[in-house]
């Protein structure tokens, strides 16, 4: 135990530094900031603090090289800064994550906002650091309790599984999240709130998430009124903050809200470093940042734990081509789609399981439950299909027989679909052969 103080000790002050290069303000204007004297020893991603005459101390990142000036973005408005301002190189800073901040809050620089001291980790790590080697990875492990009845059965998640959340504003999706926060079988949670609104973090945590959920959870959070630099920290911090607790040999539930900001903070970053915009507004670097972050979540090497990811999605209008979405689909394990119609009748999780596809499935469940889970769809896709006839009283019964089934079992199965109390996957699929049992003549 004393060894570990001493360890912890040793970090905070190297975390000091002794000695740091300093060069000066140059230029100003739209919206980055040129400095000399730093050529020769800057590099692409160094942090630097800028040291104002007024006596304010402003954040940046280096965002390009020149052979006579660097060019910082800065992690706030530039007001302040003149000409001749001294500007300390900081060098490339990681995040150094440490037991004790399980049940904490805190910014993308590791820092604490819940207002008291926070340990610092004996060992720092990077915030880009490459996913696990791919041919060594461990497969997909078991089937995890979700205590949401949807996700026991017809969608299940697995160990180390990677899904994607899509859905538009105001439809359940941080609802949804904080139930996994809360239910999901694992060790630990990491949550990533990007971009969030700053008066719902304490609602998150008091209402939505709850002292069950923050027993077991970390949170790292960039609010949106903080720069794109901070935003797009934030994803990689938490998920750096996620590998620390998975090389432990934990199993990490790692949520992120949302890869949309991330992608959209990116966005700010790489336009403002000269970078051209190409999908929809979206620089090209935009796929590699989404599927590098995608990548480090997931199975472990062996010695190791899993990270089991979800990353949600803001789809406005629904639009699953969207480039973010797009771009995270073909990545993923899987992905569940929110739909504003579900939602608007009054049905949570208002999961539109037509469009939602696990792809754990058929290994993480039995031949009987693969029966029960195929027929469940055949049947919602029939109502589906049929759905604008019934409302409209032009659909005869006895047309189809297929139909005529989905009419019987549909009310069944939409209460099912609405249940997110706590239950076991055992308990879940009983539930789920009962209500498709209401098609059985007599029931």
């Amino acid at each position: 135990m004393a060894f570990a103080g001493f360890d912890l000790l040793r970090a905070e002050i190297v975390e000091l530094g002794a000695v740091h290069p300093v060069g000066r303000v140059a230029e100003v204007g739209r919206g980055t900031i040129e400095i000399t004297g730093l050529s020769a020893t800057a590099a692409l991603g160094d942090r630097a603090e800028i040291r104002c005459q007024s006596g304010r101390r402003l954040g940046a990142e280096v965002l390009s090289l020149r052979r006579d000036r660097v060019t910082l973005l800065a992690d706030g408005a530039a007001d302040g800064v003149a000409i001749g301002d001294q500007v300390e190189l900081l060098g490339q800073t990681g995040i150094a994550p440490d037991d004790s901040w399980i049940g904490r809050i805190v910014d993308p620089f590791g820092q604490p906002l819940d207002g008291r001291p926070l340990q610092r980790g004996a060992v720092e790590r990077s915030l880009r650091t490459p996913a696990p080697p791919a041919a060594q990875r461990r497969r997909l492990g078991g089937r995890l309790e979700t205590g949401i009845a949807v996700f026991n059965t017809l969608l299940p998640l697995v160990r180390g599984q990677r899904i994607g959340l899509f859905a538009g504003s105001g439809v359940g999706k941080s609802s949804l999240l904080a139930k996994f926060a809360r239910g999901v079988d694992a060790d630990v949670v990491v949550i990533a709130l990007i971009g969030e609104r700053g008066r719902e973090l304490r609602e998150f945590v008091e209402k939505v998430l709850g002292p069950e959920g923050m027993a077991r959870a970390v949170l790292v959070v960039a609010t949106s009124d903080q720069s794109p630099l901070v935003r797009r920290r934030c994803a990689w911090s938490a998920m750096s903050v996620a590998e620390h607790f998975r090389d432990q040999g934990r199993h990490v539930l790692f949520l992120a809200d949302s890869v949309t900001r991330f992608a959209e903070a990116h966005r700010e970053v790489a336009l403002a470093g000269g970078e051209a915009a190409s999908l929809r507004g979206f620089p090209p670097s935009t796929s590699h940042q989404i599927m590098s972050l995608a990548e480090r979540s997931g199975p472990g090497l062996e010695g190791t734990g899993d990270i089991t990811a979800v990353f949600s999605v803001l789809v406005a209008g629904s639009d699953m081509e969207e480039p973010v979405a797009d771009i995270l689909r073909g990545v993923l394990d899987g992905h569940v789609v929110l739909d504003r119609g579900i939602a608007e009748r009054g049905r949570y999780p208002a999961i539109d399981l037509l469009r939602s596809v696990s792809r754990s499935l058929p290994d993480a469940a039995s031949k009987t439950e693969n029966h029960l889970i195929a027929l469940a769809r055949r049947l919602l896709g029939a109502y589906d299909r049929a759905e604008m006839m019934i409302q409209a009283g032009l659909y005869n019964h006895g047309s189809d027989p297929l139909i005529d089934k989905a009419l019987r079992v549909w009310p069944g199965l939409d209460a099912f679909l609405a249940q997110d109390e706590p239950e076991t996957i055992a308990h879940s699929f009983a539930r789920l052969a009962e209500a498709l049992a209401q098609d059985v003549p007599g029931h």
